[in-house]
């Protein structure tokens, strides 16, 4: 043990106080992160898991690069052996891969020794997280929904709902039309932008009186939803 200690002051060898900095620091910034991610998430995908993953890849990053130091033969090793990992949770929000990029990049800043960088980025980029969904930063006004109905087969939908969308929307798009075999209905999907003031459960009421009294759904957060 002694032996190892001494060796510590070598460039391609690191002491036990050093790893629990590391570990420390990388699990502690990670939990920062971790934090301000819950507190500025918007949407459906919110996935404890996925905080999990992005604590334990901020520390095992921090431990990699104290692994591999300076020296190169190490970083070729550590190449080759987690090139046969293969990640094939998809992850469908852009957001979440640029938290994972954060955690990345916090674990290399601390396994590389730059303890008050790592600080500053940390609180830097969860503040601007944090402010980028308080303040709403990049979102439209528009009141853009999916709404999605069924109506009878022969029906002409499009004259139907005509003058609903007339009174109600700005614009409206149709984007499926697809008929179902157990009810022998016809469901429909429309893109649709509200006008200013137009009451959500009224308009709904609206097209189903004259869809012929079928299932209505209005969805918000198209870019969350499968269509």
């Amino acid at each position: 043990m002694n032996g190892l200690l001494q060796q510590a002051g070598s460039p391609d060898t690191f002491g036990l106080a050093e790893t629990f900095i590391t570990l420390a620091l990388s699990l502690a910034l990670t939990l920062v992160l971790a934090y301000f991610y819950r507190q500025s998430h918007r949407g459906l995908s919110y996935s404890v898991s996925f905080v999990h993953a992005t604590i334990l890849l901020g520390i095992t990053v921090s431990v990699i690069m104290l692994i591999i130091g300076s020296n190169i033969a190490r970083a070729f090793t550590l190449v080759g052996a987690l090139s046969i990992i293969r990640f094939r949770n998809p992850i469908k929000d852009s957001r979440d891969v640029a938290f994972l990029f954060v955690a990345m990049a916090i674990g290399m800043a601390v396994g590389t020794g730059f303890y008050l960088q790592a600080v500053i980025f940390t609180l830097f980029v969860s503040l601007v997280a944090y402010g980028l969904t308080r303040f709403d930063v990049g979102r439209t006004s528009m009141r853009e929904v999916l709404l999605k109905l069924q109506v009878p087969q022969g029906l002409d939908y499009q004259g139907a709902l005509k003058d609903t969308f007339y009174r109600n929307l700005r614009e409206h798009a149709l984007l499926s039309v697809e008929t179902l075999s157990s009810t022998q209905q016809l469901e429909l999907v429309y893109s649709v932008e509200l006008k200013g003031g137009v009451d959500e459960a009224r308009f709904m009421d609206e097209v189903r009186q004259a869809a012929g009294g079928g299932r209505v759904l209005l969805l918000t957060g198209q870019e969350n939803i499968d269509v």
